[in-house]
Order: structure tokens, then C-alpha cells, then sequence
């Protein structure tokens, strides 16, 4: 298959690919990927780890049925998950673990084919590409003077993609009838609500859904190229996309094609969330968690909340434990955050770090029998340095060292 792919196929289409999902070497290693590094401490861990557990008594049987055609996706587990900052709820599908298992085994084998068709410019969950390289073109492009921006968003991108039109973009690379067959049975599974019972999923393919960015990326894929062929400069991060242009006249003109094209796509932009913005003024734009303007960068407000929510779920005034042990899980944390937003505008750290060892004196100030947050004389019961030797990270340490050719830590 490797080798086909490299040569070409005759006339683009692949015939016989359905002996290749429910190939037993490719059933084991999806199980690997979907099981692995699964927390044992969440209902859908200990789901997952049974599985893997039992793998070998029922991967035959999966086999066995994928191989007659007779496998019955199950309706997926809707759950409603807050949104950031904001009294909206987003739905998210809870495919069960075997379906995962047989999207994952598909995804092998399907998305190789269609990565030879995806666009440059395309960088959303694709091997080999993150959101990093995203916003390092973004940058480029921005220093290179592109700075009038067509900020798009797609209303409800993942549950409105008209599935009629998704399974023909499939299948003009695709034509094992099994494999169609198969996507359109994850289509059209359902949802499975509390209170509820089950829906039919008419539109869309579920968020959560292991196949589902895949599908993403192939019905998006004639836009990536459409706005290649007229030149224009987009970076697309699944339904999260940007155009950077030299001039308000093209940017007009790229938004204009983009409203053309999702209107035959079956689509909808968000008619308060696109908009065109000239980077170079106050305002600016958001992409992938940062905040763009003036030439700066720095993490966007629900960056920000979202971190912080994060850090105040770890340093409780009651939590309990030596202070060294919550300082390594608060660590984590900064890690991880840093190593994404390390690149933005010096002045973002300092005030986190204050943040921070706010809250760690705070839980001191609470062991010691006293009242409310830290203040006042705390910060001389506890001075920055005394964090310093319990092991605390400092953002803008790190900033600085990084600025100066070191790599976080």
C-alpha cells in the first residue's frame, strides 16, 4: 500500500482496503493507541483498560465481524461540557471503546490516501504537524507584512457537516464499498442523552469521535486548495482557520470566496466571529489560543482562564499534603502551559508567577490558623525565594532563560 501510495494509483480510486482495517496486526494496534495512557482514575480509563485487558478473547470476534460486514457501530454517549468563560454548552461524543478501536484501525489505513491530496496550508491533526507549526506561519507571515487578517469561524463546523456531501468527498478516493459502508454507519449511529434516550444524527460527525478530524480535513480540503489557487495565505488548524493579506481589498476578496464556498459546502460562518482586522491596530486577531496585535503575541483571555482554572484546581487553601508535593503537581502545569506559550510578550510572566505564589502562601497562610488569601506581611513570611528552594517554577525565569538560547524545563 506504502509503495502504491508513493507510485500513484490508476485513476486515483482505491478498491480493496476492507482486508487491511480488520488486519489483526492493525485491530492490536489500535487498541495500543486508543487504550494507552488512559487514567484509571476515570470511568472511561477502566473502561479502556478492561479492554485492552481482554483484547485477546475479543479482538477475534471483532474481526470476524468487520470481516462479514456485520460490525454495528453503537450510539454514541452525549455529554454536555461547559464552554470556557461563557454559559454555553458544548456537546462532545463518547464513542464506546470498541468503536474507537475499529475508527482507529479505518483511520490507519485511510489516512495515508488522503494525506497525499491535503494542502500545504492544512495542520490540524495531520502526522507530522501541529499547532506550533501553525503559528510559527502565522508569525512569518505577519512579519513579512500580511497584516490585514479574515478572521473566520465556522458555526458548529463538526455538527453541521452535511453527511451526503462528506461520504461523496470520501469516495472520490475511496470505492471499497465496505469501507464507505462502515463510515456511514459512524455517521449515523446516534446519540445516546440522559433523559433523552436515543436521537438520530442526521448532520455532522461527532466531536470526540476518533475518525471525526480526519473527516474534518477531507471536507475541507477543496477549500484549503481553492484559496491556494488564488494565492491567498490561509492556515487552517481543523475548522479554526486564518487569511493573512497585504491589503483590505484582498482580504474582502478571500472572505467573499470563503462565503461562496461554504454556502455550497452546506455551511454557515458565524456572523459575529468572522470579521477582517488589520493586525497592525488595537484589536487584533485570536489564533489557537494566542492573541495577535502590533506585532505582539500573547496567550488570549481564555488562555489565561483556562490556565488559571487549572491552577486553582490544584492549590486549594484546604488542600491537604506536604507543600513540596503540591508545588510538583502545580509544576506540571506551568510546564506544560509554558512549553506552548513561552513565545508571547515578555511582560505576560511576572504577573502569573505573583499569581501563583499568591496562591501557595494563601494555603501557608491557612496552616497557620489564619484567615483569607495571602497579604500584607505574608510575603515576608514567605518570600519569593523560599519557593525558589521548595522547587517552584518561575515563568519568567524560564521566558528569560529561553530568550537567551536555553530550553525550558
Amino acid at each position: 500500500m506504502l509503495a502504491t501510495l508513493e507510485r500513484g494509483i490508476k485513476g486515483g480510486q482505491w478498491y480493496s482496503l476492507n482486508d487491511k482495517v480488520w488486519r489483526m496486526e492493525n485491530l492490536q494496534s489500535a487498541v495500543a493507541k486508543v487504550t494507552g495512557n488512559k487514567s484509571p482514575r476515570t470511568p472511561d480509563g477502566q473502561r479502556c483498560q478492561r479492554y485492552a485487558a481482554q483484547k485477546d478473547r475479543r479482538l477475534p470476534c471483532l474481526q470476524a465481524q468487520l470481516r462479514c460486514g456485520e460490525y454495528q457501530p453503537q450510539p454514541v454517549h452525549r455529554v454536555w461540557i461547559p464552554k470556557l468563560e461563557s454559559k454555553e454548552l458544548r456537546p462532545l461524543g463518547v464513542p464506546t471503546v470498541e468503536d474507537r478501536v475499529v475508527q482507529m484501525a479505518l483511520r490507519h489505513v485511510i489516512e495515508p490516501i488522503f494525506e497525499q491530496t491535503f494542502a500545504e496550508q492544512s495542520y490540524g491533526f495531520r502526522p507530522g504537524r501541529g499547532a506550533k507549526d501553525a503559528l510559527r506561519r502565522v508569525q512569518h507571515l505577519l512579519d513579512a507584512g500580511q497584516v490585514w487578517v479574515v478572521d473566520a469561524d465556522i458555526k458548529g463546523y463538526f455538527d453541521n457537516i452535511p453527511q451526503d456531501k462528506l461520504l461523496a468527498a470520501v469516495a472520490e478516493r475511496i470505492s471499497d464499498g465496505a469501507i464507505l459502508e462502515l463510515i456511514q454507519g459512524f455517521l449515523k449511529q446516534g446519540v445516546m442523552e440522559t433523559g433523552k434516550g436515543w436521537q438520530p444524527t442526521d448532520n455532522g460527525t461527532p466531536q470526540g469521535a476518533v475518525i471525526s478530524p480526519l473527516l474534518a480535513n477531507i471536507y475541507l480540503n477543496p477549500l484549503d486548495h481553492l484559496m491556494a489557487g488564488q494565492g491567498k495565505e490561509m492556515i487552517r488548524y481543523a475548522d479554526d482557520f486564518v487569511i493573512l493579506c497585504r491589503s483590505r481589498e484582498a482580504a474582502e476578496a478571500a472572505l467573499a470566496a470563503i462565503r461562496e464556498w461554504t454556502k455550497a459546502a452546506g455551511l454557515t460562518l458565524h456572523p459575529d466571529k468572522t470579521r477582517i482586522v488589520n493586525a497592525e491596530e488595537r484589536g487584533g486577531f485570536d489564533f489557537l489560543g494566542y492573541h495577535f496585535e502590533r506585532g505582539f503575541r500573547w496567550p488570549r483571555e481564555k488562555s489565561l482562564a483556562k490556565f488559571k482554572e487549572a491552577i486553582r484546581a490544584k492549590t486549594g487553601r484546604r488542600r491537604p499534603g506536604p507543600l513540596g508535593d503540591i508545588i510538583d503537581d502545580v509544576n506540571r502545569t506551568l510546564r506544560g502551559w509554558m512549553n506552548y506559550f513561552r513565545h508571547s510578550h515578555w511582560t505576560t510572566f511576572k504577573p502569573l508567577d505573583q499569581w501563583v505564589r499568591q496562591r501557595l502562601r494563601s494555603i501557608l497562610r491557612k496552616r497557620h490558623k489564619l484567615s483569607g488569601r495571602a497579604r500584607g506581611r505574608d510575603h515576608q513570611r514567605w518570600p519569593n525565594d523560599y519557593f525558589v528552594a521548595c522547587g517552584l517554577i518561575s515563568l519568567a525565569l524560564v521566558r528569560r532563560k529561553a530568550a537567551n538560547g536555553y530550553s525550558p524545563h
